[in-house]
């Protein structure tokens, strides 16, 4: 500039007048050269003022944009922060652009038509209805606690993806109302109430075994209120009183009890038992069902281990076993050498079962359940069973004869006429009956009752003696005059049998303890 400046004012100067831009002048004048620098040289730019500007006006635009959006999404923050965002559903309820209170009215409304199924035993199904039992919606908070988990800024997330909740659907029934229903179903009426039965032990084909319970349809008031709430207060549709174990009266015992499977262990063990009692040829089994019948239980069907009443049914039995098998202190027909049928009395010959052995014998087999044949235990024995018990091995004493015979095996191998007791005293007659053997003693001293001096009645020194009813038996007598006979009508003895010296050595000898002796007029 400062170049340019300096040509003009030489050109006026030389008083050269322009035109325009380059006024000609009427003369030549003198021409002056002025250096270019290189700023003169520089290309051309566009004047910078007018880019500023238009950058001015975008960024303005701009913003104007933002500061409108984001006051629109504040907006939109500040309507959601009481609503719940787009998407948003609740127990399956839509719940968008809610807020908490018009949330719950809407899952409320989902009540109103509440009603449940009870199902029961036996019985068809009944069912209570909402408005029966004053049922309805009651807020618990959850509902607005999910709105204020919401961070309403994210209101925009709703748009693009959607949230489920689920939360209880709180709600409460007036209880009184409710027990009235209860108490009015057909399962608590008292023509419905049928009681349990308990398991207990029976006995079957062979063995005992376990009845099982029944169930009954008995029910229990209080447990069935509390099933029935429960379901209530769940939301349930349904309920069924069945599938509680508490809502139905149990029986008290039940086929798993270990103490009816205790009963049933023992019952079997006692029928397990088998005695065979032999009697000659005749036989008489005690078996189970014999011995179940002397088992007692309970209302429950336990076994009752009431070992008297056990004890007195096996008493009772082997008492039987007695009466019909015993022989003591009975009569039985005789046949006699002379050809005579008498009727013989034995209260010291025959058959005895010792029963107070026999009991604890029995009671043991019994218990352990054994199975065995054998005979009972005995007090007395006799030579054969059945009708004649004293077989075909015996001593026979003819009182009316005065004559005796030793059968052995049924034949004669010893006879001897004798001398019995004194017929004219009723103290000194030998009684009649069948007895057997106690002793044998040679020698010895025989004597009658002691006085009051302190000697005997009488005293008798014999060389052999054999006893068998009391203080009397065979004895030699060497003092008889004779035997057999009429002897004894007068002369007879104290109750002895008198027999002849050497006859009274033989008898001694071959005679057997356990033969019967059998004394009869």
């Amino acid at each position: 500039m400062g170049n340019k400046e300096e040509r003009s004012n030489k050109a006026s100067d030389g008083n050269v007048e322009t035109t325009g831009r380059h006024r000609k002048s009427a003369r030549p004048g003198k021409i002056t050269y002025v250096p270019i620098n290189d700023e003169d040289l520089a290309p051309y730019e566009p004047p910078v003022r007018k880019k500023h500007k238009a950058l001015k006006i975008t960024g303005i635009t701009a913003a104007m944009i933002l500061v409108s959006a984001g006051a629109a999404y504040a907006g939109m923050s500040y309507y959601y922060s009481d609503k719940f965002f787009e998407g948003t559903s609740i127990n399956g309820i839509n719940c968008s652009g809610k807020t908490a209170y018009e949330a719950e009215q809407l899952i409320a409304k989902t009540v109103e038509n509440y009603s449940i199924e009870v199902d029961s035993r036996n019985l068809d199904p009944q069912t209570i209805s909402g408005d029966q039992i004053g049922y309805s919606y009651v807020s618990d908070g959850s509902v607005l606690k999910l709105l204020k988990d919401q961070k309403p800024y994210e209101w925009i997330r709703g748009l693009f993806e959607k949230k489920s909740y689920t939360t209880a659907e709180n709600t409460t029934y007036d209880k009184e109302k409710m027990k009235e229903q209860v108490r009015e179903l057909n399962c608590a009426q008292e023509e419905n109430q049928v009681a349990p039965e308990n398991a207990y032990v029976a006995y079957g084909d062979s063995q005992f075994e376990i009845v099982p319970e029944t169930e009954g349809s008995e029910l229990n008031l209080r447990e069935a209120y509390n099933a029935l709430s429960e379901a209530v207060s769940g939301n349930e549709a349904s309920v069924d009183f069945d599938s509680n174990p508490d809502v139905y009266v149990k029986a008290d015992v039940t086929s798993d009890d270990p103490d009816l499977l205790a009963s049933l262990d023992a019952c079997n063990n006692f029928t397990k038992a088998n005695i065979t009692y032999t009697f000659g040829d005749e036989t008489v089994t005690l078996d189970g069902n014999t011995v179940k019948d002397w088992l007692n239980f309970d209302e429950k069907g336990q076994l009752i281990m009431d070992d008297a009443s056990f004890q007195q049914h096996i008493a009772d039995y082997v008492a039987q076993l007695a009466a019909a098998h015993d022989t003591v202190g009975t009569e039985r027909e005789f046949q006699t050498t002379s050809g005579r049928t008498v009727s013989v009395y034995g209260s010291a010959y025959g058959w005895q079962i010792d029963q107070a052995s026999e009991v604890a014998e029995l009671t043991q087999e019994i218990q352990s359940g054994i199975q065995t044949t054998r005979e009972p235990v005995y007090s007395m024995t006799a030579n054969a069973h059945g009708y004649n018990d004293i077989g075909n091995t015996y001593i026979e004493v003819d009182l009316s004869e005065q004559h005796m015979y030793y059968y052995q095996n049924g034949e004669d191998i010893f006879e001897s006429d004798i001398v019995s007791g004194d017929m004219r005293y009723a103290d000194r007659q030998t009684p009649a009956g069948i007895y057997t053997l106690y002793y044998k003693k040679s020698p010895d001293v025989l004597r009658g009752k002691q006085l009051a001096n302190g000697k005997y009645e009488y005293e008798a020194k014999v060389n052999y003696w054999m006893p068998f009813n009391g203080g009397i038996g065979f004895h030699d007598a060497n003092w008889q005059p004779y035997f057999g006979g009429d002897r004894f009508m007068e002369g007879g003895s104290h109750g002895c049998i008198n027999m002849p010296p050497d006859k009274a050595a033989e008898l001694y000898n071959i005679i057997d303890y356990n033969v019967p002796i059998v004394c009869f007029y």
